[in-house]
């Protein structure tokens, strides 16, 4: 087996074959960042039959290349930047940094099965965290908006204008606005555009939103039907988990989403506190659906809530055990149409079913106060929580 580490800049990348065992670079290579250049990267590691990749920062610089050779049935890696920082660091090369050692260090990262995690072929889930991004992006330019909008009209208007200021409202209030001078003629106009960009932003918010709801339909995934969870929702838990069998567990998934309760232990005192880790925008979708299950009288949430706090527990603890429920239901809800789409793929029913335990909105089985997850056995690791 080698090792092959990939430096990726703008213009060009860098290559360095590595033995594992001895950490030995056994060659290396600069190409143009071209696909010219890929096809003869590849050429090149042709002569080393057993190989895999591991290419630094596969999600930045290196995302065009992982993508490339992922699909061309290499085995990639993707290795952070902080992790080949830290491998020249500790290495004898008195901290000297070029591209042929940043490769050298990337590969040794695999090598070592470091930080370094599986670069997959882009599927539904990259549609998904595109969708969200895009959405994101659209949402924070229109609060950016609405927020310049706000400060206009407090100018112009007394008391300025309602909190919740959508563009119909702030349309009619400056329709009684009646200019005195050049500056309140130029904050009027300026108003005017910012309702225009608005109600734009609103047009494409709701096209998108549109889109969202017809991918989870082509997708058949289930999440639309917990209490909490829409198109929004669900398209982000999807763009963000990826693949959900690539959790050995339920407390796996918790902890990537930064759900599970941190253990703190001392002497004889032994707490749980907040964990900060994780990914946090997958945090915030659990979150919301969280909020709006509380919200919701009679949901399965509600009395999953109501239950802890007659236990003695505040508003914020409560919020996380219900939090790390949810994120067991969504988990194996997302097990579930897995298993359902390889049943339905070649030589697959299409009709077949799942009698799963994510059925209903929420689930009231299982522990939702564990701290982070033990090392898995190998009957986990196979098992299906969903069946």
């Amino acid at each position: 087996m080698v090792i092959i580490g990939i430096d990726p800049h703008k213009r060009t990348h860098t290559a360095s074959a590595l033995e594992p065992g001895t950490h030995r670079v056994l060659a290396t290579l600069q190409i143009e960042a071209t696909l010219a250049g890929y096809r003869g990267l590849l050429r090149w590691a042709a002569r080393f039959e057993v190989r895999r990749w591991a290419v630094e920062n596969a999600r930045g610089l290196g995302a065009h290349l992982a993508q490339w050779l992922a699909a061309r049935g290499e085995r990639v890696d993707d290795v952070p930047c902080t992790a080949t920082a830290r491998v020249r660091e500790l290495s004898r090369g008195g901290r000297r940094k070029n591209d042929v050692i940043d490769a050298a260090a990337a590969a040794s990262v695999a090598a070592l099965a470091g930080d370094a995690t599986p670069v997959l072929v882009e599927d539904s889930s990259t549609v998904f965290a595109l969708l969200d991004e895009r959405r994101a992006n659209l949402a924070a330019h229109r609060t950016r908006l609405v927020n310049q909008l706000h400060a206009l009209l407090r100018e112009l208007i007394p008391g300025g204008a309602d909190t919740d200021l959508t563009a119909d409202r702030a349309a009619r209030a400056l329709a009684t606005v009646r200019p005195v001078g050049p500056a309140e003629t130029a904050r009027k106009q300026i108003g005017r555009d910012l309702i225009a960009e608005i109600r734009e932003l609103d047009a494409r918010l709701a096209k998108l939103s549109a889109q969202m709801t017809q991918a989870i339909a082509e997708h058949g995934s289930r999440l639309t039907d917990v209490d909490g969870i829409g198109p929004v929702v669900a398209t982000r838990l999807l763009g963000r988990t990826g693949r959900a069998g690539r959790f050995p567990s339920s407390s796996a998934f918790a902890s990537y989403a930064g759900v599970a309760p941190v253990e703190v232990a001392s002497a004889d005192r032994t707490r749980h506190r907040l964990p900060r880790g994780g990914d946090r925008q997958l945090n915030l979708a659990l979150h919301i659906a969280a909020l709006t299950q509380v919200r919701m009288r009679r949901s399965t949430g509600r009395a999953y809530y109501d239950r802890k706090i007659s236990e003695g527990k505040t508003h914020n603890e409560a919020m996380r055990c219900l939090k790390r429920r949810l994120a067991d239901h969504v988990w194996r809800i997302m097990i579930g149409d897995e298993r359902q789409r390889r049943l339905a793929g070649p030589g697959g029913h299409p009709g077949a079913t799942l009698t799963s335990s994510a059925a209903g909105s929420t689930p009231t089985a299982s522990s939702s106060d564990k701290s982070l997850p033990g090392p898995a056995s190998p009957k986990s690791t196979t098992s299906d929580p969903a069946a």
